[in-house]
């Protein structure tokens, strides 16, 4: 596929998934008791204690992947300190342009799944919390491996001041929105109108004609 070919979402849902608020209230009332895995712990470990020496604000880029947008946001902040987190080892590890470098950021590889739980549990003092272009999980019998279905939607509305997410899938930043609601935290969707994108997928949406869109809420953490 070339840069410019970008697939559009196909889904077999119209709208808003007809049980995502009895998901969403199912979780909000069940603890979520998976297992902190061993290399997610190692590596929160290793990053906490940077974070615990730092005395300016944290911005965290969940879902990272190559660190490009983890890099941008480092390079807009220069006053934080901006933690990049992805479940890949390989990306990671990924060399990027040159333009995007700068000295105040981290990527960590670790499962989200744990790593949230844990920045809750150290209450980290983050301003800005950035979800930027996750899979998307289109199909219907899916909608619990999206974020805002799935077990660790709890602890992520307790990580950060501000929220900000990234979707080619306006229905999937809808949902979140929904889900935001039933814990009456209010968020606003828009278009994406940055010259500059922030992640590689951004980019290529873009170069292929796909509207990409934008959620921003407040949340009432730290």
């Amino acid at each position: 596929m070339s840069f410019g070919d970008s697939k559009a979402i196909i889904t077999n849902q119209p709208d808003i998934h007809e049980n995502l608020s009895e998901i969403v209230k199912k979780h909000l009332d069940k603890e979520f008791k998976k297992p902190i895995s061993a290399h997610t712990q190692q590596a929160f470990d290793e990053i906490n204690d940077v974070v615990q020496k730092f005395s300016g604000p944290i911005i965290l880029d969940s879902c990272c992947g190559v660190g490009q947008s983890t890099r941008i946001l480092a390079r807009q902040n220069p006053q934080a300190l901006v933690i990049g987190v992805d479940k890949s080892d390989n990306r990671i590890k990924r060399n990027v342009e040159d333009k995007w470098q700068a000295d105040n950021f981290h990527l960590v590889r670790a499962d989200l799944n744990d790593f949230y739980r844990l920045v809750v549990e150290a209450n980290w003092p983050v301003s800005k919390h950035f979800i930027l272009y996750p899979n998307p999980w289109p199909k219907s019998k899916h909608v619990q491996r999206r974020w805002h279905g799935s077990a660790v939607f709890p602890y992520i509305i307790k990580v950060g001041k501000e929220l900000h997410m990234r979707s080619n899938w306006q229905l999937y930043l809808q949902e979140f929105q929904h889900a935001l609601a039933i814990v009456n935290v209010d968020a606003v969707i828009e278009e994406v109108v940055d010259d500059e994108a922030l992640t590689p997928f951004e980019a290529k949406y873009k170069a292929s004609g796909q509207q990409c869109w934008q959620l921003a809420a407040k949340l009432e953490n730290n």
